[in-house]
Protein backbone atom coordinates (compact mmCIF):
# COMPACT_ATOMS: atom_id res chain seq x y z
CA UNK A 1 0.00 0.00 0.00
CA UNK A 2 1.45 3.25 -0.74
CA UNK A 3 2.09 6.00 1.85
CA UNK A 4 -0.59 8.57 1.91
CA UNK A 5 0.39 12.13 0.48
CA UNK A 6 2.10 14.46 2.58
CA UNK A 7 0.11 17.88 3.32
CA UNK A 8 1.04 21.41 3.30
CA UNK A 9 -0.91 24.37 2.58
CA UNK A 10 1.22 25.80 -0.46
CA UNK A 11 3.86 24.03 -2.74
CA UNK A 12 5.92 26.32 -4.54
CA UNK A 13 7.94 24.83 -7.75
CA UNK A 14 10.53 26.59 -8.20
CA UNK A 15 13.48 28.50 -5.84
CA UNK A 16 14.64 31.04 -7.72
CA UNK A 17 13.78 35.49 -6.73
CA UNK A 18 9.98 34.87 -7.45
CA UNK A 19 9.54 31.38 -5.52
CA UNK A 20 11.96 31.96 -2.44
CA UNK A 21 9.92 35.10 -2.13
CA UNK A 22 6.54 34.13 -1.80
CA UNK A 23 7.65 30.67 0.13
CA UNK A 24 9.30 33.49 3.01
CA UNK A 25 6.19 35.80 3.25
CA UNK A 26 4.03 33.03 3.28
CA UNK A 27 5.99 30.87 5.65
CA UNK A 28 6.40 33.92 7.81
CA UNK A 29 2.58 34.43 8.07
CA UNK A 30 2.17 30.60 9.03
CA UNK A 31 1.02 28.65 5.93
CA UNK A 32 3.01 25.43 5.70
CA UNK A 33 5.22 26.07 2.77
CA UNK A 34 6.91 23.54 0.63
CA UNK A 35 9.78 24.91 -2.10
CA UNK A 36 10.72 22.05 -4.27
CA UNK A 37 13.52 23.15 -6.83
CA UNK A 38 14.99 21.08 -9.50
CA UNK A 39 18.19 22.66 -9.26
CA UNK A 40 21.03 22.16 -6.94
CA UNK A 41 21.88 25.98 -5.36
CA UNK A 42 24.31 27.12 -5.75
CA UNK A 43 23.78 27.50 -9.54
CA UNK A 44 24.17 30.06 -12.18
CA UNK A 45 21.57 31.15 -14.34
CA UNK A 46 21.17 32.95 -18.12
CA UNK A 47 20.71 36.24 -16.65
CA UNK A 48 22.05 39.67 -16.73
CA UNK A 49 22.49 39.29 -13.06
CA UNK A 50 21.43 43.41 -12.45
CA UNK A 51 19.28 44.09 -9.55
CA UNK A 52 16.72 47.10 -10.17
CA UNK A 53 16.89 49.68 -7.21
CA UNK A 54 12.80 48.54 -7.17
CA UNK A 55 13.65 45.07 -5.83
CA UNK A 56 15.15 47.03 -2.65
CA UNK A 57 11.95 47.65 -0.70
CA UNK A 58 10.83 43.94 -1.21
CA UNK A 59 14.11 42.70 0.31
CA UNK A 60 13.61 45.07 3.30
CA UNK A 61 10.36 43.47 3.89
CA UNK A 62 12.19 39.92 3.14
CA UNK A 63 14.85 41.01 6.02
CA UNK A 64 17.28 40.12 3.27
CA UNK A 65 18.49 43.56 2.24
CA UNK A 66 21.88 44.21 3.99
CA UNK A 67 22.76 40.64 3.79
CA UNK A 68 22.21 41.64 0.06
CA UNK A 69 24.39 44.38 0.55
CA UNK A 70 27.29 42.13 1.94
CA UNK A 71 27.42 39.71 -0.83
CA UNK A 72 29.94 39.90 -3.53
CA UNK A 73 28.76 42.88 -5.96
CA UNK A 74 29.76 46.04 -7.86
CA UNK A 75 27.23 49.18 -7.56
CA UNK A 76 27.18 50.34 -10.92
CA UNK A 77 27.52 54.19 -11.76
CA UNK A 78 27.07 54.60 -15.55
CA UNK A 79 25.41 53.02 -18.42
CA UNK A 80 27.24 52.83 -21.57
CA UNK A 81 25.17 51.86 -24.89
CA UNK A 82 27.22 50.93 -27.91
CA UNK A 83 26.11 50.27 -31.93
CA UNK A 84 27.02 47.53 -34.22
CA UNK A 85 29.52 49.68 -35.30
CA UNK A 86 31.30 50.97 -32.43
CA UNK A 87 29.54 54.43 -31.66
CA UNK A 88 29.23 54.77 -28.24
CA UNK A 89 26.37 56.85 -25.80
CA UNK A 90 27.61 57.02 -22.05
CA UNK A 91 25.25 58.30 -18.96
CA UNK A 92 25.33 58.13 -15.39
CA UNK A 93 22.99 55.95 -14.00
CA UNK A 94 20.27 57.99 -11.70
CA UNK A 95 21.41 58.78 -8.33
CA UNK A 96 19.46 56.73 -5.69
CA UNK A 97 20.20 56.05 -1.73
CA UNK A 98 19.78 52.67 -3.32
CA UNK A 99 20.66 52.24 -6.78
CA UNK A 100 21.32 49.32 -8.96
CA UNK A 101 23.87 46.91 -8.49
CA UNK A 102 25.12 43.99 -10.31
CA UNK A 103 25.36 40.72 -8.16
CA UNK A 104 25.77 36.72 -9.29
CA UNK A 105 22.70 35.13 -9.27
CA UNK A 106 24.49 31.92 -7.76
CA UNK A 107 25.15 34.11 -4.40
CA UNK A 108 21.66 36.10 -4.20
CA UNK A 109 19.43 32.95 -4.85
CA UNK A 110 20.87 30.90 -2.51
CA UNK A 111 20.90 33.73 -0.03
CA UNK A 112 16.85 34.35 -0.84
CA UNK A 113 16.31 30.31 -0.95
CA UNK A 114 18.05 29.90 2.46
CA UNK A 115 16.00 32.89 3.74
CA UNK A 116 12.52 31.13 2.72
CA UNK A 117 13.50 28.08 4.63
CA UNK A 118 14.79 30.16 7.97
CA UNK A 119 11.37 31.82 7.91
CA UNK A 120 9.72 28.53 7.87
CA UNK A 121 9.64 26.68 4.33
CA UNK A 122 10.71 23.32 3.63
CA UNK A 123 12.87 23.41 0.95
CA UNK A 124 13.68 20.26 -1.13
CA UNK A 125 16.39 20.64 -3.70
CA UNK A 126 17.16 18.60 -6.67
CA UNK A 127 13.13 17.63 -7.07
CA UNK A 128 11.03 18.09 -9.64
CA UNK A 129 7.69 17.75 -10.35
CA UNK A 130 6.61 14.87 -12.55
CA UNK A 131 2.87 15.84 -12.62
CA UNK A 132 0.79 17.74 -10.52
CA UNK A 133 -3.65 17.48 -10.55
CA UNK A 134 -6.71 18.52 -8.96
CA UNK A 135 -8.63 16.13 -6.60
CA UNK A 136 -12.16 16.90 -5.54
CA UNK A 137 -11.43 14.36 -2.27
CA UNK A 138 -11.28 15.62 0.97
CA UNK A 139 -12.78 19.26 -0.01
CA UNK A 140 -10.37 19.75 -3.06
CA UNK A 141 -6.68 20.16 -3.08
CA UNK A 142 -3.69 19.61 -5.97
CA UNK A 143 -2.08 16.54 -5.73
CA UNK A 144 1.81 17.10 -7.07
CA UNK A 145 4.01 13.75 -7.70
CA UNK A 146 7.97 14.45 -7.10
CA UNK A 147 10.32 12.88 -8.39
CA UNK A 148 11.40 11.24 -5.36
CA UNK A 149 8.81 9.36 -5.18
CA UNK A 150 6.60 11.04 -2.75
CA UNK A 151 3.29 12.92 -3.47
CA UNK A 152 2.33 16.14 -1.97
CA UNK A 153 -1.05 17.30 -1.50
CA UNK A 154 -1.60 21.49 -0.92
CA UNK A 155 -4.18 23.96 -1.28
CA UNK A 156 -2.27 26.67 -3.35
CA UNK A 157 0.00 25.46 -6.15
CA UNK A 158 2.73 28.46 -6.85
CA UNK A 159 4.37 27.68 -10.54
CA UNK A 160 7.47 29.71 -9.91
CA UNK A 161 9.72 27.48 -12.18
CA UNK A 162 10.53 29.87 -15.08
CA UNK A 163 9.57 30.67 -18.18
CA UNK A 164 9.23 27.59 -19.92
CA UNK A 165 6.95 26.52 -16.75
CA UNK A 166 6.34 22.88 -16.53
CA UNK A 167 3.92 23.59 -13.85
CA UNK A 168 2.30 25.91 -15.28
CA UNK A 169 1.48 23.23 -18.14
CA UNK A 170 1.22 19.93 -16.33
CA UNK A 171 -1.49 21.91 -14.53
CA UNK A 172 -3.34 23.11 -17.74
CA UNK A 173 -3.13 27.47 -16.55
CA UNK A 174 -1.78 28.30 -19.80
CA UNK A 175 -4.39 27.83 -22.46
CA UNK A 176 -3.59 27.28 -25.89
CA UNK A 177 -0.74 28.67 -27.38
CA UNK A 178 0.78 28.50 -30.74
CA UNK A 179 4.65 27.49 -31.79
CA UNK A 180 7.09 30.17 -31.11
CA UNK A 181 7.54 32.75 -34.74
CA UNK A 182 10.63 31.40 -35.65
CA UNK A 183 10.91 34.61 -37.96
CA UNK A 184 11.98 36.58 -34.22
CA UNK A 185 12.78 33.32 -32.03
CA UNK A 186 15.93 34.35 -30.37
CA UNK A 187 17.91 32.26 -27.38
CA UNK A 188 20.38 33.98 -24.54
CA UNK A 189 23.69 33.26 -24.19
CA UNK A 190 25.61 33.99 -20.83
CA UNK A 191 28.96 33.24 -19.31
CA UNK A 192 31.37 34.67 -16.58
CA UNK A 193 34.72 35.63 -17.24
CA UNK A 194 38.06 37.64 -15.40
CA UNK A 195 36.78 40.91 -15.59
CA UNK A 196 38.93 43.12 -17.11
CA UNK A 197 40.98 45.56 -14.41
CA UNK A 198 39.52 48.98 -16.87
CA UNK A 199 36.28 47.84 -17.14
CA UNK A 200 34.65 50.11 -13.88
CA UNK A 201 31.37 50.01 -12.84
CA UNK A 202 29.26 50.22 -15.69
CA UNK A 203 26.47 48.48 -17.51
CA UNK A 204 27.62 47.93 -20.83
CA UNK A 205 24.75 47.41 -23.41
CA UNK A 206 26.10 46.62 -26.92
CA UNK A 207 24.34 45.91 -29.97
CA UNK A 208 25.75 43.37 -33.33
CA UNK A 209 24.73 43.04 -36.73
CA UNK A 210 21.88 40.28 -35.72
CA UNK A 211 22.15 40.75 -31.69
CA UNK A 212 22.37 42.34 -28.97
CA UNK A 213 24.66 41.58 -25.65
CA UNK A 214 24.78 43.22 -22.15
CA UNK A 215 28.05 43.15 -19.74
CA UNK A 216 28.49 44.01 -16.25
CA UNK A 217 31.27 43.55 -12.94
CA UNK A 218 29.86 41.36 -10.80
CA UNK A 219 32.36 41.60 -8.00
CA UNK A 220 35.35 38.76 -6.57
CA UNK A 221 36.43 40.05 -10.64
CA UNK A 222 34.04 38.20 -12.35
CA UNK A 223 32.61 39.94 -15.14
CA UNK A 224 28.99 38.57 -16.54
CA UNK A 225 28.35 38.18 -20.29
CA UNK A 226 25.22 38.18 -21.68
CA UNK A 227 24.40 37.68 -25.25
CA UNK A 228 21.13 37.17 -27.41
CA UNK A 229 20.23 36.67 -31.47
CA UNK A 230 18.36 34.26 -33.48
CA UNK A 231 19.73 30.73 -33.21
CA UNK A 232 21.75 31.34 -36.42
CA UNK A 233 23.82 33.56 -34.74
CA UNK A 234 25.15 31.38 -31.91
CA UNK A 235 28.36 31.27 -33.53
CA UNK A 236 29.04 35.11 -34.63
CA UNK A 237 28.39 36.04 -31.23
CA UNK A 238 30.50 33.43 -29.30
CA UNK A 239 33.09 34.47 -31.88
CA UNK A 240 32.74 37.99 -30.72
CA UNK A 241 33.56 37.52 -27.57
CA UNK A 242 36.34 34.99 -28.03
CA UNK A 243 38.10 38.40 -29.66
CA UNK A 244 37.46 40.63 -27.14
CA UNK A 245 38.25 38.75 -24.50
CA UNK A 246 40.78 36.16 -25.43
CA UNK A 247 38.55 33.07 -24.67
CA UNK A 248 39.54 29.07 -25.73
CA UNK A 249 37.07 28.03 -28.36
CA UNK A 250 35.58 25.39 -25.35
CA UNK A 251 34.67 28.42 -22.89
CA UNK A 252 31.61 26.98 -20.95
CA UNK A 253 28.16 29.09 -22.20
CA UNK A 254 24.89 28.95 -20.83
CA UNK A 255 22.26 29.08 -22.87
CA UNK A 256 17.98 29.51 -22.74
CA UNK A 257 15.30 29.48 -25.22
CA UNK A 258 12.76 30.46 -25.93
CA UNK A 259 14.04 34.12 -24.91
CA UNK A 260 10.58 35.17 -25.91
CA UNK A 261 7.16 34.06 -24.47
CA UNK A 262 3.55 35.29 -24.43
CA UNK A 263 2.19 36.33 -21.27
CA UNK A 264 0.02 33.55 -19.47
CA UNK A 265 -3.88 33.90 -19.92
CA UNK A 266 -3.83 34.44 -16.08
CA UNK A 267 -1.72 35.17 -13.49
CA UNK A 268 -3.92 33.12 -11.29
CA UNK A 269 -6.76 30.32 -11.70
CA UNK A 270 -10.26 31.64 -11.27
CA UNK A 271 -11.05 29.63 -8.21
CA UNK A 272 -8.09 31.20 -6.30
CA UNK A 273 -5.60 27.73 -6.01
CA UNK A 274 -3.15 28.40 -8.49
CA UNK A 275 -0.79 31.19 -8.82
CA UNK A 276 2.24 31.85 -11.29
CA UNK A 277 4.97 34.25 -10.25
CA UNK A 278 8.13 35.67 -11.74
CA UNK A 279 8.76 34.31 -15.47
CA UNK A 280 6.10 31.84 -14.99
CA UNK A 281 3.85 34.62 -15.39
CA UNK A 282 5.35 37.13 -18.05
CA UNK A 283 8.74 37.25 -19.69
CA UNK A 284 10.01 40.58 -20.32
CA UNK A 285 12.94 41.89 -22.34
CA UNK A 286 16.02 41.13 -19.90
CA UNK A 287 17.38 44.02 -21.98
CA UNK A 288 16.36 46.22 -18.82
CA UNK A 289 17.15 44.10 -16.11
CA UNK A 290 14.11 44.51 -14.39
CA UNK A 291 13.83 40.89 -14.07
CA UNK A 292 14.76 39.85 -10.83
CA UNK A 293 12.42 42.93 -9.11
CA UNK A 294 9.35 41.58 -11.05
CA UNK A 295 10.41 38.26 -9.86
CA UNK A 296 10.75 39.49 -5.98
CA UNK A 297 7.66 41.37 -6.14
CA UNK A 298 5.08 39.29 -7.93
CA UNK A 299 6.16 36.69 -5.33
CA UNK A 300 5.35 39.20 -2.67
CA UNK A 301 2.05 39.98 -4.17
CA UNK A 302 1.01 36.63 -4.42
CA UNK A 303 1.61 35.59 -1.23
CA UNK A 304 -0.04 38.45 -0.08
CA UNK A 305 -3.70 36.72 -1.83
CA UNK A 306 -2.83 33.36 -0.78
CA UNK A 307 -2.50 34.41 2.93
CA UNK A 308 -5.45 36.30 3.23
CA UNK A 309 -7.15 32.87 1.33
CA UNK A 310 -6.04 30.56 3.56
CA UNK A 311 -7.09 33.08 6.59
CA UNK A 312 -10.66 32.85 5.24
CA UNK A 313 -10.95 35.35 2.52
CA UNK A 314 -12.84 34.16 -0.74
CA UNK A 315 -10.00 32.93 -2.50
CA UNK A 316 -11.26 33.60 -6.08
CA UNK A 317 -11.74 37.28 -5.01
CA UNK A 318 -8.07 37.42 -3.67
CA UNK A 319 -6.63 35.53 -6.73
CA UNK A 320 -8.63 38.37 -8.62
CA UNK A 321 -6.53 41.30 -6.59
CA UNK A 322 -3.39 39.50 -7.18
CA UNK A 323 -3.94 39.87 -10.95
CA UNK A 324 -4.82 43.44 -10.63
CA UNK A 325 -1.81 43.97 -8.66
CA UNK A 326 0.07 41.61 -11.16
CA UNK A 327 -0.97 44.28 -13.85
CA UNK A 328 -0.21 47.22 -12.11
CA UNK A 329 3.09 46.12 -11.08
CA UNK A 330 3.83 46.48 -15.04
CA UNK A 331 2.21 49.49 -14.96
CA UNK A 332 3.77 52.90 -16.49
CA UNK A 333 7.23 50.74 -17.64
CA UNK A 334 6.15 48.10 -20.07
CA UNK A 335 6.52 49.83 -23.49
CA UNK A 336 10.20 50.55 -22.26
CA UNK A 337 10.92 47.42 -22.06
CA UNK A 338 8.66 46.77 -25.62
CA UNK A 339 10.85 49.27 -26.63
CA UNK A 340 14.06 47.71 -25.46
CA UNK A 341 12.33 44.48 -27.21
CA UNK A 342 12.51 46.21 -30.48
CA UNK A 343 15.71 47.68 -30.06
CA UNK A 344 17.10 44.08 -29.76
CA UNK A 345 15.41 43.08 -32.57
CA UNK A 346 16.51 45.75 -35.14
CA UNK A 347 20.32 46.59 -34.55
CA UNK A 348 20.30 49.04 -37.54
CA UNK A 349 17.59 50.98 -35.91
CA UNK A 350 19.03 50.92 -32.33
CA UNK A 351 22.35 52.33 -34.19
CA UNK A 352 20.60 55.19 -35.52
CA UNK A 353 18.88 55.91 -32.67
CA UNK A 354 22.33 56.33 -30.65
CA UNK A 355 23.66 58.50 -33.45
CA UNK A 356 21.16 61.36 -32.88
CA UNK A 357 21.12 60.24 -29.07
CA UNK A 358 25.03 61.03 -29.05
CA UNK A 359 23.92 64.97 -29.89
CA UNK A 360 20.77 64.67 -28.41
CA UNK A 361 21.33 62.46 -25.18
CA UNK A 362 18.02 63.76 -23.38
CA UNK A 363 15.83 60.88 -24.78
CA UNK A 364 18.49 58.22 -23.62
CA UNK A 365 18.51 59.95 -20.30
CA UNK A 366 14.79 59.72 -20.01
CA UNK A 367 14.40 56.43 -20.89
CA UNK A 368 17.39 55.17 -18.85
CA UNK A 369 15.71 57.14 -15.64
CA UNK A 370 12.32 55.24 -16.19
CA UNK A 371 14.10 51.77 -16.18
CA UNK A 372 16.38 52.57 -13.23
CA UNK A 373 12.96 54.19 -11.31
Amino acid sequence: MSSPPLSYDVLVVGGGPAGASCAAFCARAGLRVLVVERATFPRDKVCGDCLNPDAWPTLARLGVEEAVRRLPHVALRRVEFVGRIGQTVSLPLPGRARGEIAVRRRELDSLLLENAAQAGAEVWQGTAVSRVQWSEADGGGWIADLSTGIRARVRFLVAADGRNSVTARLAGLLGHRRAPDQAVARIGLQTHLPCPADFGPVVRMRWFARGYGGLAPVGNGALNVSLAGPPGTLDELKAWARGEFGLPADHPWRTIAPLDRAPAPLAASADGTAYLVGDSARVVEPFTGEGIYYALRSGELAAESLVAAARGKDAGAEAARYRREHRRMYHGRLWVNRLARFAGRNPRIAGLLLEVARWQPGLLRFLTAKVVS
